[in-house]
């Protein structure tokens, strides 16, 4: 498998890489935490991306596109590559902040 494609929901907080974020870190953890649960029971992801995802891709619901080994940070990558198509993953610390990622391809 060369390529994945996926969608993230991403909380960054003060200090994280690129961040413009103001929360603290532990502001961040705990709503990234809510709303793993609102996906888990069944919360349309992409709505959620668009509502609180501080990534540029929020706007089109979270959707990275494709990609291969390389472009993405690690620990990212290692939990994309990981999934099935149609996962969710458990949150993902990155430097950039805190992710949920849904594998879509």
């Amino acid at each position: 498998m060369s390529q994945v494609r996926a969608s993230h929901i991403l909380l960054m907080y003060a200090g994280s890489a690129r961040s413009t974020a103001t929360r603290s870190k532990e502001d961040a953890a705990r709503l990234i935490s809510e709303l793993k649960t609102q996906v888990d029971q069944g919360a349309d992801f992409a709505a959620l991306a668009k509502a609180h995802s501080d990534c540029p891709s929020g706007s089109s619901g979270g959707d990275l596109g494709a990609f291969g080994r390389g472009s993405m940070v690690k620990p990212f990558e290692d939990a994309t590559f990981a999934m099935s198509v149609g996962d969710v993953s458990a949150v993902v610390e990155t430097d950039f902040g805190y992710h949920i990622i849904k594998r879509t391809g």
